[in-house]
């Protein structure tokens, strides 16, 4: 007797070569066959080249980690930075809901101004103050317009093994510089790529692949590590761990000068509390979340060896 053929769900990952994109290559890998595309082999700008890869493709679950992510580049940028972020989100979705298929995004903390005092929850108001939260919070939208079933993951201060973020950056200028300022006025919660992939991954096998899906809680999330800390405390911690391991640096992990946002003005302006309340997923999807220290520690484990 011949054993029955199960039949294997197909993954589109949508911005294959980003931070997110990379780690959920490895992470979807396990749950069926995954399509990963990068801009090369899809124009996200392009709606008419989304929805053929859609037909094409026809993916049980679409994650699009494909995102418009120069937040300065942005202000001067805008029409691309709508394309990606915001019009793209919404194609994908109606591809999606005609599929009958499970669309999962990453939105971000720039939707709000940082101005309340405690941990955003997902029912307060957006007020993106930058052309990129605008943007982000325009895919949102569109998602939500689409009527698919969706899911939107909002998370802050992402940081990965394949591309660049903060805490290569501090590396690299520790090296090169005998001292550094770093703002120690916006607070929020470094998120590692391989745990938002890890996190998306469960998601969509529990709850999805495996789940009722007539009972799928869909809608917007909050995703990030748990605790908290500042620019500055990030980089303190990033450069006491590559201290730890030998790396040789020219600035002293314990003498970085903490600075306010207005010595170091940029064009898009950032929140100053980018600290998001994740007990909605944690409860939705039965969760735990690690502290960002574990992360950041496993995180520079992979980039230094």
């Amino acid at each position: 007797m011949q054993p029955e053929t199960r039949r294997v769900p197909t993954l589109l990952v949508t911005g294959s070569n980003g931070q997110v994109g990379f780690e959920l290559r490895r992470s979807l890998a396990p749950l069926g066959r995954v399509v990963a595309v990068d801009r090369h082999r899809c124009d996200v700008t392009r709606p008419d080249a989304l929805r053929d890869l859609m037909r094409e493709v026809r993916p049980d679950v679409v994650v699009n980690a494909a995102a418009y992510t120069a937040v300065d580049k942005a202000e001067t940028d805008a029409d691309m930075a709508f394309a990606v972020n915001g019009v793209a989100p919404g194609v994908l979705a109606e591809e999606a809901r005609k599929l009958g298929s499970l669309m999962v995004h990453y939105s971000t903390d720039y939707v709000y101004d940082g101005l309340k005092s405690g941990r955003y929850v997902e029912t307060d108001p957006v007020n993106p103050q930058s052309v990129y939260g605008r943007s982000k919070f325009a895919g949102e939208q569109a998602i939500a317009d689409s009527g698919a079933t969706a899911i939107v993951l909002r998370t802050c201060w992402v940081a990965g093994v394949h591309g660049g973020n903060f805490a290569k950056t501090m590396l690299r200028l520790a090296q090169e510089r005998d001292t550094l300022r770093v703002i120690a006025d916006q607070f929020g919660a470094p998120t590692t790529a391989s745990l938002i992939a890890d996190v998306t991954a469960q998601i969509i096998a529990r709850h999805w692949l495996h789940g009722r899906r007539e009972a799928f809680p869909a809608g917007v999330y909050h995703l990030a590590a748990s605790g908290e800390t500042s620019w500055h405390g990030y980089a303190t911690k990033v450069l006491a761990i590559a201290a730890a391991k030998g790396v040789a640096l020219k600035a002293d992990p314990a003498g970085i000068e903490p600075i306010p946002a207005s010595a170091y003005p940029l064009p898009a302006p950032r929140p100053s509390n980018s600290r998001l309340d994740t007990s909605r997923l944690q409860d939705a999807f039965d969760i735990h979340l690690p502290d960002w220290q574990q992360g950041i520690e496993h995180l520079l484990d992979q980039i230094l060896s």
